[in-house]
Formats: C-alpha cells, sequence, structure tokens
C-alpha cells in the first residue's frame, strides 16, 4: 500500500488504493465451498461473476444472518441464493473523494472497482480508506448523511466553504475542484429532500422530477450559486399528486434559501408555474423557444438546455433530450440565432491584449468572468455540441465529445480547455478570498490584485473565449446574418 499524503487524499485515484487481487467465485459455489475460499483468503467478502462481469457480491453479514434465521440445509444452497445484486461501483480513474461519498450515501463497506471497459479490476473497502488518511475534511460528507434537520445543513454549509478552501491548498486541478464541489453540492441538497420527506411530511411524488438546471446542471459549480431548478411530471398525473408537487416545489426552494443557496433573480425555480409543467407541456414550451428564438426565448433555452434530475425518475431527461435534440435539427434559424446572441458577449480585451476593466456601476474598475468569458464558453460550446447532438455533462466532457467527432481541432481543444480550465478555477479562488474576508463572492475580479502571472494566463484565456468566437462566426455564418 502506498503511502498517501493526506492533503492528496481529496485527488488521488481509486486504482492508486485498490491494489489487492479481488477474489471472485461464480453463482453456482455452494456455501460452503464459498465460506472455505473467505477462510482460505482471510477476507470478508467476495465478488459474484459470471461471464466475466461482476453480478453480486456475499459478506460475513449475509452468512452470518443465514445462521441467525435458522435456514436449514445450508449445505445445499449456493451462492445465487443469497448474494446481493444491484452492485454499486466504481472506476478504477475516479477520485477517492467519489468512493467516500457512494459509500456514505449507500452505508456501505465495499465499493466493486471496474476498468472503462466495465470489467472487474477490484475491490475497495473502507479498510481501505481509513489507511490513507486519518482526519481527512473529506469525511465532512459522514456530517451531511447524519443530518436531521434544516439547521444542522445550514450549519454544515458553512464547513463546506472551509473544506474548498482547504481542497485549493492541496494545488488540485480545476477539473478535480469542480467534481468535488458538485459531489458535495447533490449530497448536500439531497439530504435536504430526505429532511423533508422524513420528518416534515414534504415529498415529490412518483410520476414527477425535481431538475436542476445551469452551472448545477452541468456539474460546474463552484460556490453555493443562484438556484436554477424546474420540475417535470407525467402527462396523467393526479390532481391529488399535483398538489404535493407543487408542495415539495414550494418547500425546496424555501429550505434551500434557509441554508444559504440564494433564489434566482430571474425566477426561474421550480415554484414557479412558468417552471414546473407536464412533459408534454414541457415540449410545447422548449419546441416554441427553439421555433422563435428571441431574446428572452435563448436565456431560457440556455438555462434548461442544461437540465439535470437531482430527485425523481430518471426517464424525462432522456426524452426531454431527444426531443431538444430533433426540434433544433429541423429549425435552421436556432443555431445561428443562439449562436448570435452568445456572440455579443465579447472578452475584455484591447488593443495589444490590455484587459478592460468596466467603467461604472457595481463592476467599476473590475472585469466580469462569467460576462467576459465563461458564459461565451459553456454556451457557445454547448450549442455546438448540441448540433452535434450531445447533451449533458460538463464543459469538459462536451468538449472531449467534440474532439472526438472531429469537430473541434486538437489545437482548439487545447486553446478551449485551457481557457475554460483557467477562468472557473480563478472564479473558485477569488469567490473563496472573499467568503474569508467576510464579502459576497461573486463573478467580479480586481486585475490589479492579481500577479503578473495570472494577469498573462487571463489574457491568454480571453484570447481562447475569441477563438471561441470565431468559430461560432464561422460555423454559423454570423456575418452574413441581417442585424
Amino acid at each position: 500500500m502506498p503511502t498517501t499524503h493526506e492533503d492528496s487524499l481529496f485527488f488521488t485515484h481509486v486504482e492508486e488504493v485498490c491494489r489487492r487481487p479481488v477474489v471472485t467465485c461464480p453463482p453456482g459455489l455452494g456455501l460452503v465451498e464459498m465460506s472455505r475460499l473467505m477462510k482460505t483468503y482471510n477476507i470478508s467478502g467476495v465478488v459474484v461473476v459470471e461471464k466475466g462481469k461482476p453480478v453480486g457480491i456475499v459478506s460475513l453479514r449475509d452468512l452470518r444472518n443465514l445462521i441467525a434465521d435458522s435456514v436449514k440445509d445450508i449445505s445445499t444452497m449456493a451462492v445465487r441464493d443469497i448474494m446481493k445484486t444491484g452492485l454499486i461501483s466504481i472506476h478504477s480513474s475516479d477520485h477517492l473523494f467519489k468512493a467516500i461519498f457512494l459509500m456514505a450515501k449507500h452505508n456501505i463497506h465495499r465499493l466493486i472497482v471496474l476498468d472503462q471497459e466495465g470489467n472487474l479490476t477490484g475491490i475497495l473497502t473502507d479498510t481501505d480508506l481509513l489507511r490513507v488518511q486519518t482526519r481527512s475534511p473529506l469525511y465532512l460528507v459522514q456530517e451531511i448523511e447524519s443530518a436531521v434537520t434544516i439547521d444542522q445543513l445550514r450549519q454544515i454549509g458553512k464547513k463546506m466553504i472551509g473544506m474548498l478552501t482547504y481542497a485549493v491548498s492541496t494545488n488540485a486541478d480545476a477539473h478535480s475542484l469542480v467534481q468535488l464541489t458538485g459531489h458535495f453540492n447533490d449530497a448536500f441538497t439531497e439530504r435536504l429532500i430526505y429532511i423533508l420527506d422524513i420528518h416534515h411530511d414534504v415529498r415529490l411524488p412518483a410520476g414527477a422530477a425535481y431538475l436542476v438546471m445551469g452551472s448545477e446542471g452541468r456539474c460546474e459549480q463552484t460556490l453555493r450559486t443562484d438556484q436554477d431548478s424546474a420540475i417535470v411530471y407525467r402527462d396523467d398525473l393526479s390532481a391529488e399528486k399535483l398538489v404535493k408537487v407543487r408542495c415539495f416545489a414550494d418547500r425546496i426552494v424555501t429550505a434551500l434559501e434557509s441554508v444559504g443557496v440564494p433564489l434566482c433573480p430571474g425566477n426561474m425555480m421550480a415554484n414557479n408555474p412558468d417552471w414546473c409543467h407536464s412533459l408534454s407541456e414541457w415540449k410545447e414550451l422548449t419546441a416554441g423557444w427553439i421555433a422563435r428564438p428571441s431574446p428572452e426565448n435563448t436565456v431560457f433555452f440556455g438555462v434548461f438546455q442544461d437540465l439535470r434530475v437531482m430527485h425523481g425518475e430518471t426517464g424525462f431527461v432522456e426524452e426531454l433530450h431527444a426531443h431538444i435534440i430533433k426540434n433544433a435539427r429541423i429549425n435552421s434559424i436556432f443555431f445561428p440565432g443562439m449562436a448570435r446572441n452568445i456572440v455579443r458577449f465579447k472578452p475584455p480585451l484591447g488593443m495589444f491584449g490590455r484587459l478592460q476593466v468596466e467603467k461604472s456601476g457595481k463592476g467599476r474598475g473590475k472585469i466580469d468572468l462569467k460576462k467576459g468569458g465563461l458564459f461565451t464558453l459553456t454556451r457557445g460550446i454547448g450549442l455546438i455540441a448540441l448540433e452535434a447532438g450531445i447533451m449533458g455533462g460538463t464543459t469538459w466532457d462536451k468538449l472531449s465529445r467534440l474532439h472526438h467527432l472531429n469537430i473541434i481541432s486538437d489545437h482548439d481543444l487545447e486553446t478551449l480547455d485551457e481557457s475554460f480550465t483557467f477562468l472557473i478555477k480563478l472564479r473558485l479562488v477569488k469567490q473563496l478570498i472573499a467568503v474569508s474576508s467576510g464579502t459576497e463572492p461573486g463573478n467580479l475580479i480586481d486585475p490589479l490584485v492579481l500577479t503578473d502571472k495570472e494577469r498573462d494566463q487571463l489574457r491568454s484565456a480571453f484570447k481562447g473565449v475569441n477563438t471561441l468566437i470565431a468559430i461560432l462566426h464561422s460555423r454559423y455564418q454570423l456575418d452574413m446574418m441581417a442585424r
């Protein structure tokens, strides 16, 4: 077992810790033979494999329960009779923080480890994790999973800032930091939904889903940003269940605000009737946004496009994705219309690459990272991905898939990836500094407080934004469109 420094635990890959060969058996093996196997290797669990794929697991607890239940004639029973199916797995290339979240979320002590092709490569236990750390603040997730009141979650939310500050101090890459933040934010919201259900008798009925959108939908949040959410439900949902849907929508929005998640200034939230619809109503709405890409409709579509199910039935997303892709492709004005709106947000670069600050208002003397770069990158890359039939995932994911499809060149991939990565990490770091100094975190930064190196990197990042704007102009022939 390699020695892993505590500070690097967040971003250690599973494969670096999971080194032991996994002991397996076929489902037809007798329980007595399986028990001898466990004794021989001195292990507490055996993975059941059929045709090369893991199909179940048997632990000492399963054997103990079998004996305690006084099951007769165990000698005639096979592994398949008691194995647990529905395995929770993780990829060998994933980070350990994901393993800890999965164990805490599902209240389990071991995870099946797979390679990128889905083949079994090992098993990771909570004991393995304990061997490589002693006090990692990553175990804040255990506090989230054990919270029973909204007030407890409010206090935990404050600790999450400290955890992220700690994670940044490890010099982790931006992608890993954003992934970690997303895992914590999801766990936080899911626990809040659990508390509303168990302790307040407020729950989303079957046949409905609570959606998150925007940066949260892309799993690209830095700190907890404004709420962007929606509700979708089956067309035939009963009137009684609709009342419960609206009750849930009202309570989740209010509860999130009470634990520190701001309301959306544009009121794009689940408790707004304009963002709570049946599946067919959402299809009609999105078709209208696509057919008429007005400035208002492009804003609505841009937020909704990155929808993701946080809670409830997951099947709606696939159907909405297919509907959106189909309608976008048959409306010739949609992609140019969306692109024209995106390229209006130009990076603040002047002559000779000089950084330009806001001249007035709250942002006077500062640069808006979202308006000056992140908006254009996320929406522009998302638009090209949509044209290629790609929806869902992070901006990094979309870039990678576009490159794989030969839509984005090697050079442009490197340029756009570096630009997005630098801007999103700079925003996170500066937001954490703002919180620690007692000021409101946001997207504004003062270039005078940056180091010379950071200013150079910021100029390069904005030049990368201009690269994307040029791609959009060329791809959608924006210079030929009537103004």
